[in-house]
C-alpha cells in the first residue's frame, strides 16, 4: 500500500465534490496535483499542492481555495490535522488510527510491501558492464556492473518484466591481439624465452594459465601452423576463457545475467542480421552513399576520405552522419551496432537501457537515432552513463595491480573488502558523479560506513525477536498474528514517526524506478536504518520505549510487529542493491 498514492486519491476525490470544481472539471488538469511528505516532518504526515495548481484556472486565490478543500478533508476519519502554509501549500497530520492500520497491512504483505505494479509487464532490457573479453575485470566496470544489476532489480520490483543482458564484444581487432597474446603465452608453456611482453600485446599474467592449457590440450601442434591456422583456434578458446573469468568476477559480486550476447552473432552466416538490419534502414530511407567531412578533433578508427555507405542518421537527432560500410566493403563497429539494437527490438523490448562509461558520451546520440528509426519512434532506449572511482586507502590512491598488468581488477576490490561493501558503496552516490572509494572507510564499523549502518540494523532487527524469545521463554513468535497485534497498542509519537518513515518506502521504489536512479534505495535505507537506531537509542534512555519490555507481554508482541515490517522493508531494500540483510553482526 502506498500511503501517498492512497491520499491523492482522497485529495482528488475530496476535490470532485467541491462546487467551483464541479463547475469547470473538464478546465482542470488533476494530473499536475502532487502529494509527498511536507519538507518539515513538524508540518505534518503529507502535503499536496492541489490549491497552488488549480487556483489559477478556477481563477481564485490558492490559500483561499486552500481554505475550501481544508474544510472538505476535515471530513476524513484519518485526516487528524489539517492546515495550509505559505502561498497555499496542504499539510495533513493523519490520525494514529490510520497508522496503526498501516503497520498491520505492512507487516502483513511483509517483503511484497513496497512492490509496485507501476511497470506492467511491460519488457525492458538493461544491458550492463559488455566488457571486452580481453582480461579481468578492473574497477572501472564495478560500478557500471553494480548500478545496471541494481536497477535492473529495481525496475523488476516495480512490477517490469526486466532481462538483464551482457553483449560480448568477441568479434573486432581486440580479439585478434588477445589470440596472439595467448599464442606467446602458449609458447612459454612449451618452454620458449619470450622474453618481454611486446608492446601492443596484453601483459598480463592472467593469460598465463589460457597459454598453459592450450600447451596440455594441444602440444606442440599449433606452433608448426600458420597463423591463418592457429589463429581461429586460440581466439575460441581465449574467449571461452576469458568469459569463464570475467563470469567468475561478476558473481564475486553477485551479478548474473540472464542473456549473454556475442558479438560474432551479428557476423554469421554472411553477416545477415548487419545486412537485414541495413536493409531495413535502406527501405526507410535513412541509407545512402557519400563522404563525411572529416571530425573535429582526433580521427576515429572508421572515418575514410572517400565513399561510403552512411546512415543519416542526423535526421533521428544525431550530431553527424554515420558510416555503416567501408569503402572496402566491410561493416563497421556501428553497423553492429545497428544489427544489435534491431535485434533487441525484434525479440520484442520497446524499452532498452544501456549501462555505459562515462568515456563512452558520444555514443548517447547515434544510439538514440538507431532506437528512432528502427522502431519508427515506439522504443524508448536511454543511455546511463557512469562516473569515474577512483581508488584509495586511508586517503591515498591505490596502486595498480600486478596481475592484470596495469589496472586494479574488480576481483582485488571484492577479496578486500567483500561484495556488499563494494555493491553499496558503489551505490551510494549519483552514477553521474566521480566515486571515491577509501578501503579503509567501507571496512569501518560506524555511522559513517553506509553499508555497515543498514545491514546493522537489519541484525538489531532479529536481535530484537532473540531478546523476546528471552524474556518471554514460552512465546512461539512463528505462529504469533503481528499485524493483529499492533492494532491500539502502538501510539508513541517516536514510534509513529518510524511508521512514517517505513512508509515512504512504496513512493521511493517508484521514483527511483521511473528516473532509474537505484542510488535512492540506497540514500533511503540509510535513513530508515538512522531512524530505526535512534529510536533504538531512545529506548536506553526510556525504558517505556524498548522494543521488549519482559513486563509488559502484550506491547512486547506489538512492537516486535513494527520491528519485523522495519526488517521487511531492510532485507526488501537491501535485496534491490544485491546486498546481504544479515542476521547477526559480530
Amino acid at each position: 500500500m502506498n500511503l501517498f498514492t492512497d491520499f491523492e486519491v482522497r485529495i482528488k476525490n475530496a476535490l470532485e465534490q467541491i462546487d467551483i470544481v464541479k463547475e469547470k472539471r473538464s478546465e482542470l488538469d488533476f494530473g499536475r496535483i502532487g502529494v509527498e511528505p511536507p519538507r518539515d516532518a513538524s508540518h505534518g504526515d503529507v502535503a499536496t499542492n492541489a490549491a497552488m495548481v488549480l487556483s489559477k484556472p478556477l481563477g481564485t486565490n490558492p490559500r483561499a481555495l486552500a481554505e475550501i478543500i481544508i474544510a472538505k478533508l476535515r471530513e476524513d476519519a484519518d485526516v487528524a490535522e489539517v492546515s495550509v502554509a505559505g502561498p497555499g501549500f496542504i499539510n495533513i497530520r493523519l490520525s494514529v488510527g490510520y497508522w496503526q492500520r498501516l503497520l498491520a497491512t505492512m507487516i502483513s504483505e511483509g517483503e511484497k510491501f513496497g512492490r509496485s505494479t507501476l511497470g506492467a509487464g511491460q519488457k525492458v532490457n538493461v544491458e550492463y558492464v559488455s566488457a571486452n573479453p580481453t582480461g579481468p575485470m578492473h574497477v572501472g566496470h564495478c560500478r557500471g556492473a553494480v548500478v545496471g544489476d541494481a536497477l535492473a532489480n529495481l525496475l523488476g520490483f516495480a512490477g517490469y518484466d526486466v532481462t538483464k543482458e551482457y553483449y560480448i564484444n568477441d568479434a573486432g581487432s581486440q580479439i585478434d591481439v588477445l589470440a596472439r597474446s595467448v599464442f606467446l603465452r602458449y609458447r612459454e608453456a612449451l618452454g620458449e624465452q619470450v622474453g618481454d611482453i611486446p608492446a601492443g600485446l596484453y601483459p598480463g599474467d592472467y593469460l598465463v594459465p589460457v597459454g598453459e592449457a592450450l600447451a596440455k590440450e594441444f602440444g606442440t601442434k599449433l606452433r608448426g601452423m600458420p597463423e591463418d591456422q592457429w589463429l581461429p583456434i586460440i581466439k575460441e578458446r581465449a574467449i571461452d576463457a576469458m568469459m569463464a573469468m570475467i563470469r567468475a568476477d561478476l558473481d564475486a559480486l553477485n551479478v548474473h545475467h540472464d542473456v549473454f550476447f556475442s558479438e560474432r552473432t551479428l557476423h554469421a552466416n554472411g553477416a545477415a542480421l548487419i545486412r537485414t538490419a541495413i536493409n531495413d534502414l535502406t527501405f526507410k530511407g535513412y541509407v545512402y552513399k557519400g563522404a563525411l567531412p572529416p571530425p573535429k578533433g582526433q580521427l576515429p578508427e572508421d572515418w575514410e576520405d572517400r565513399e561510403q555507405t552512411l546512415f543519416r542518421s542526423t535526421e533521428v537527432g544525431d550530431d553527424i552522419d554515420r558510416p555503416l560500410i567501408k569503402s572496402d566493403g566491410s561493416y563497421t563497429y556501428f553497423a553492429a551496432d545497428v544489427a544489435y539494437f534491431k535485434n533487441k527490438f525484434d525479440r520484442g523490448f520497446n524499452e532498452m537501457i544501456y549501462i555505459l562509461g562515462a568515456d563512452h558520451g558520444g555514443y548517447v546520440k547515434r544510439l538514440e537515432a538507431v532506437a528512432r528509426s528502427i522502431s519508427d519512434g515506439q522504443a524508448k532506449l536511454t543511455v546511463l552513463l557512469c562516473q569515474l572511482v577512483k581508488l584509495f586507502r586511508n586517503g591515498e590512491p591505490v596502486k595498480m595491480s600486478k596481475r592484470s598488468g596495469d589496472f586494479v581488477t574488480l576481483r582485488d576490490v571484492v577479496d578486500e573488502v567483500g561484495r556488499d561493501s563494494v555493491r553499496f558503496m558503489m551505490l551510494y552516490r549519483k552514477s553521474s558523479e566521480p566515486l571515491d572509494f577509501d578501503f579503509a572507510k567501507v571496512t569501518e564499523q560506524s555511522k559513517d560506513n553506509p553499508v555497515f549502518y543498514v545491514q546493522y540494523a537489519h541484525a538489531r532487527c532479529m536481535s530484537v525477536f532473540r531478546q523476546a524469545k528471552e524474556a518471554f521463554p514460552d512465546l512461539d513468535i512463528a505462529s504469533l498474528d503481528l499485524a493483529k497485534a499492533v492494532g491500539g497498542a502502538i501510539s508513541d509519537p517516536a514510534e509513529l514517526q518510524l511508521i512514517a518513515k517505513i512508509a515512504e518506502f512504496p513512493r521511493i521504489v517508484e521514483a527511483a524506478a521511473q528516473s532509474q536512479e537505484p542510488h535512492r534505495i540506497a540514500f533511503y535505507l540509510y535513513d530508515l536504518a538512522s531512524s530505526f537506531h535512534g529510536h533504538w537509542n531512545k529506548g536506553k534512555d526510556l525504558p517505556e520505549l524498548r522494543f521488549v519490555n519482559d513486563k509488559n507481554r502484550e506491547l512486547s508482541i506489538a512492537r516486535l510487529g513494527l520491528v519485523y515490517a522495519v526488517a521487511s522493508v531492510l532485507k526488501s531494500g537491501l535485496g534491490i542493491t544485491g546486498t546481504a540483510a544479515p542476521d547477526e553482526m559480530r
